[in-house]
Formats: structure tokens, C-alpha cells, sequence
């Protein structure tokens, strides 16, 4: 298990390790906006590099709890594949609090960042949030964050929600 803070989040994490997945990615984040990554020598919206991993047959599970940013949602426009593909599933949920990135099932980061460049610390030094999370290849803790995500996924605890009424797309 390491710790990492602040930019070492976006730079193992998100520039390093996520554009490797080979079979799934499962993103879990309470607030999502727009996000910058490195792509060759130009920057692209996270969206661009969901839509190769899409493309070369990895799937993709994006839940969060709120709508996404504007940014976010002009960008997301720009890649169809997102909509059409088997292997992009979005949920929902505004009871998602919890920001972790599971990547093949060997590697998962866990930790306070939103999926924003604030969050993640792709802003600048004195312009993002102060971070902190966990990266882990534990299988014991790999299984049970797994085991927990499908659960939200499947939306086992969306029956019994107190917040169903107002659920804006509930889940089951």
C-alpha cells in the first residue's frame, strides 16, 4: 500500500496507471468535471482516454452522485462510443461519497479526490485541493472494494434507500 498526496495522485494514478488498463476500470467519485490529461504532446479531457480504453475493448464503469460538470458534459458529446458501447456503463447516485479508481482488479486507489482537476491535482500548485488517498494491490482489500462497488452498481442498496423519491435516476 502507498500513500499518495496531491499531484503524486494525478500523476501515478491518473497519467500512469489508468491509461494501461487492459480489461475493466470501474471510477467511483462523488463530484466529476472536467479533467485534463497528457496524450502524446497535447492535453485531451479524461473522456478522450475512456473512449480509447472503450474502443480497445476495456470496460468502463463511471459512477458518481452528481451530474457532471458543463465542461464535462460538452466534452462528453464528443465521443459517441461512450453512448453506443457495451462497454460504458454510467450510474448515478446521490448517495456516492466515495472517490476510488479500481483498474484490472489488481490495482485500486482510494482516497479523498473527486474526479476533477481540483481534486486530482492537475491545476496548478497553489490552485488545487489538498489531497490524500491510498494506492493498494492488496487482494484482500481489492476483493472486498470490488465486492462493495458491485453492490452499488447493482443497486442492491437502492431498494431500501430513503432516498428513492427524490432519486433523479434510481439504479433498481
Amino acid at each position: 500500500m502507498h500513500l499518495l498526496l496531491n499531484e503524486a495522485i494525478y500523476q501515478k494514478v491518473i497519467v500512469e496507471l489508468l491509461p494501461q488498463t487492459r480489461k475493466f476500470l470501474w471510477i467511483v467519485t462523488a463530484d466529476i468535471k472536467d479533467l485534463h490529461v497528457p496524450k502524446g504532446r497535447r492535453f485531451v479531457p479524461l473522456l478522450e482516454i475512456l473512449s480509447d480504453l472503450v474502443e480497445a475493448g476495456v470496460s468502463v464503469r463511471l459512477m458518481h452522485a452528481k451530474e457532471p460538470g458543463p465542461r464535462f458534459r460538452q466534452d462528453f458529446d464528443k465521443y459517441p462510443n461512450l453512448l453506443s458501447s457495451d462497454h460504458f456503463e454510467r450510474i448515478l447516485c446521490p448517495r456516492i461519497h466515495t472517490k476510488a479508481i479500481v483498474i484490472d482488479g489488481q490495482q485500486a486507489f482510494v482516497g479523498s479526490a473527486n474526479l476533477t482537476g481540483a481534486g486530482l491535482g492537475a491545476k496548478g500548485k497553489h490552485k488545487r485541493n489538498f489531497e490524500a488517498g491510498f494506492l493498494t494491490s492488496d487482494p484482500g482489500h481489492l476483493q472486498e472494494l470490488m465486492e462493495w462497488i458491485d453492490q452499488l452498481y447493482l443497486g442492491e442498496f437502492c431498494r431500501k434507500c430513503l432516498h428513492r423519491k427524490v432519486c433523479p435516476d434510481p439504479i433498481a
